[in-house]
Formats: structure tokens, C-alpha cells, sequence
């Protein structure tokens, strides 16, 4: 077994433990004097990676298999429910699949090394057959539904769809119902097999806990054996959109819209990608946070009904930002923003705005050390990309407004944006 290793953060006054398991699973321990306790158990396999290859061969997967496989994941050969046995030692336990991981979990105040034993055992022993996976279809099936009629959900996955042509970050993390009727037994073991591999996943614990008690439960539970990973086949993706606009009608009562911008300039090297992603949160931050000039014009105005949201992804596979907003007027309040944007590639952010908008993100980071909830699932996102997220102070520290003007320069272009919009379904675009 390798060495345990403390690394410390002197400037937040943070520290953690790391250690990389003799089966190749990374263990991250978090130790925090608070009421709660956190764990995480996540594979580096999400939606996306629906294209692989092991071992030689190469392998291509229905559209919704990781979610799939996360559903069955709670399946037991005994016939106990997952759910019932945490609910015995009073934790609450959930699980989640996104485009680049799959994430099962568990929080609780008490009883947390019984928690974690259950944990560790359910996500190393998957059970399934032809029976329990025909009934998963139609309990999968219903919530793609209710998926599909989400708006909000609707509005980002067209955004998706209008930024890729080949990407299947484009494609509904639950899949269609078409796409999981093709799923088997056999192909759940295939996905499983490929990539629920100890040196493809990562254990995060937050909380008042023994760390080397943890590495003791994960020695009782988690084999020794080191086998190959599957190596994911990620699509080449032209710069420009794949479509300017998008445009839907859904039960809605006000319009909403989406402008996406896909962003090609990904770097190998994840500590670049870190400082990025860094600049990305100030840019965004400056320009369209709550105290930013163009979400007082807009909101003053009337243009927008609420918030002005951005949200974006900046990992090694796909690299995108998205700005969106309820208006009555959507061609009118979208291209206010895109006339923002060349306002302030032209004449900059605007003087004390960007160190302003700075403070307020590193603020964040040191606030999300409060909750053990949003410390592992912080720490989860940087290992799934290959990031130490201890690092995103010092990356913070170094962004500054020349740089951050010319990546701005570079990312905000018109030719690499869609417009998604949602309208009600008696409406047309003004």
C-alpha cells in the first residue's frame, strides 16, 4: 500500500489526506469538525462515454447505459433494497450520473462507518438479469419522459444540440426510450466491467472521521487486483456551431432562451485547465453576475423576468458556457447581450468591475469549505478532470484583467454560439 499523504492549504487553512490504493482507487479524506458527515463514491463514467475501447476491442454502447447502470447499481442478488439497509444505520443516500462521471453517495450525523461498509459493498457488487432490467425500462422510461417535458431541462440539451454536431455530451444523460430498450444484462456487465474499476474511481469522505479507520473498510472490501481501463473515444468537433438557433414549444407561460458558446481550446495539461476555468468564473462573473451593468440595464428595463443565469463546463473532453434568462422579448434581450459583448471586447469590463468580481469568486471558494456536502462534491468535480482542488486558490490568485480580456476576445464569437428558445405554445419570437 502507498504512503498516506497530507497536503495542507496554509492561506485557507484547509488540509486533506490522499492516498492511491494498492487496487488503484484514489482516496481523498477530508477531515472537518462539523455535524455532518459525506461520502462519495464516483467512476469517471458518464453519459458521454458511450464509444470505448479495452483490451483491443472496440466497443460502442446504447445512449443512457451509465444511467442505466446507476439505477441497477441499488440491485441486490439477496433481494434487500440498498435504500433499506442505509436507512438502517440513518443515512440518506442518493446517486447521480452527469456527462463525465457517475456518483453514488451518502450523508448522514451518525453511523457513518456502517454507512460507508454499505457504500463500498453495493458499488463492488453489481447484479443484474433480463428480469430486473426489463423493469428497470419502464421506470427509466417514465422519467425520460418527465425529462423531456422539463423546460429548463429541454432548453439546455437544444442549446447542446445546436453547439455539437458529433459530441454526445449533446445527448440526454438518460438517453431515449428507444436507445435503452436495446440495453442487456450483458451489456450493463460490459460498461461495468469496463469501467467500475478501482483505478478508475475515486472515494471522497468529508467529516470528524479516522482516516486510517476508512483505508481499513476499504482494504475489507475493495480487491487488490489492477486491471486495464478502457481508454473513451472522444469525436472531433468543428469550432462554429452546429446550429445558430433552436426552437421549441412547451407549457410555458413567459419565453426563455439559452445562448450557448462552444469553446475548442482545451488544454492537455489540467492544472491549465484549472487556471481556465478560473478566468471563465471571473469573466462570467464581471459580466453577467447580479452586480454586473448589463443585469441592471436588462433587469431596469424589463427585458428580463428574474435572474440573468450562467453557468458553464470547462474538463478535458468539452469545453462550453451558457448565458439564459425568462423575456417577453427574446430577439430583443439576445442580442443585447451579443451587443454587450462586442461593447466590451471593444472598450474592456469596465474599471473596478473585474477585481471586484474577483473578490467576490474567491470569497466563494473559501465560503464552499463550510459544508461537507459541497466540499466532496468541489473535490469530486477537480478528480474526475485531474485537478488538485486545492489548487484553485493559487489559480484564483493569478488571474488578472489583461488576460482575462484577451481569452474573453478569443471564446465570445458570434459564429460559435446558439441561441436556444423556448416559447409558449401560442407564441412566436418577437
Amino acid at each position: 500500500m502507498n504512503e498516506m499523504i497530507l497536503k495542507e492549504n496554509s492561506l485557507l487553512g484547509e488540509k486533506y489526506y490522499f492516498l492511491s490504493h494498492k487496487s488503484g482507487l484514489e482516496i481523498y479524506i477530508i477531515p472537518k469538525k462539523l455535524s455532518t458527515y459525506y461520502a462519495a463514491f464516483a467512476v469517471k463514467y458518464g453519459s458521454q462515454d458511450n464509444e470505448f475501447e479495452i483490451n483491443g476491442s472496440f466497443h460502442k454502447v446504447p445512449n443512457g447505459i451509465a444511467h442505466f447502470l446507476e439505477h441497477k447499481m441499488f440491485e441486490s442478488e439477496d433481494g434487500e433494497d440498498t435504500f433499506v439497509r442505509f436507512a438502517k444505520t440513518g443515512a440518506n443516500a442518493n446517486a447521480f450520473t452527469s456527462f463525465n462521471k457517475t456518483s453514488y453517495l451518502f450523508s448522514c450525523t451518525d453511523n457513518f462507518y456502517e454507512s460507508l461498509e454499505i457504500l463500498l459493498d453495493f458499488v463492488t457488487h453489481p447484479y443484474f438479469t433480463k428480469e430486473n432490467v426489463e423493469k428497470e425500462m419502464g421506470i427509466i422510461g417514465e422519467e425520460i419522459g418527465m425529462m423531456n417535458d422539463n423546460p429548463g431541462w429541454a432548453l439546455m440539451f437544444n442549446m447542446l444540440d445546436g453547439l455539437y454536431k458529433n459530441h454526445a455530451v449533446k445527448i440526454n444523460i438518460a438517453g431515449s426510450e428507444e436507445s435503452i430498450s436495446k440495453i442487456t444484462p450483458e451489456l450493463l456487465y460490459e460498461c461495468y466491467d469496463a469501467f467500475y474499476n478501482p483505478s478508475n474511481m475515486a472515494l471522497i469522505v468529508c467529516g470528524d472521521v479516522d482516516a486510517q479507520k476508512i483505508v481499513s473498510k476499504v482494504d475489507e472490501k475493495i480487491t487488490s487486483e489492477r486491471r486495464p481501463c478502457a481508454e473513451k473515444k472522444i469525436p472531433n468537433e468543428e469550432k462554429n456551431s452546429n446550429k445558430p438557433y433552436v426552437e421549441a414549444k412547451m407549457d410555458v407561460a413567459t419565453p426563455m432562451f439559452s445562448i450557448g458558446i462552444k469553446d475548442l481550446d482545451i488544454s492537455e495539461d489540467a492544472h491549465e485547465r484549472l487556471i481556465k476555468s478560473s478566468y471563465i468564473t471571473v469573466i462570467l462573473e464581471t459580466m453577467f453576475g447580479p452586480s454586473s451593468l448589463l443585469f441592471n440595464e436588462l433587469y431596469n428595463e424589463g427585458l428580463i423576468n428574474g435572474g440573468l443565469g450562467y453557468d458553464f463546463e470547462h474538463n478535458r473532453s468539452f469545453s462550453f458556457i451558457e448565458i439564459s434568462a425568462k423575456a417577453d422579448d427574446v430577439k430583443k434581450t439576445s442580442e443585447r447581450i451579443f451587443d454587450y459583448i462586442e461593447k466590451v471586447k471593444k472598450y474592456g469590463f469596465g474599471e473596478g468591475l473585474f477585481d471586484r468580481a474577483k473578490k467576490v469568486c474567491y470569497s466563494q471558494i473559501i465560503k464552499s469549505f463550510d459544508s461537507t456536502e459541497e466540499i466532496a462534491n468541489n473535490v469530486l468535480a477537480n478528480v474526475c478532470d485531474g485537478i488538485d482542488f486545492f489548487d484553485a486558490d493559487s489559480a484564483m490568485s493569478t488571474v488578472n484583467e489583461e488576460t482575462a480580456l484577451e481569452i474573453m476576445k478569443k471564446l465570445f464569437k458570434r459564429e460559435y454560439s446558439t441561441l436556444s428558445v423556448i416559447l409558449p405554445q401560442n407564441k412566436e419570437v418577437s
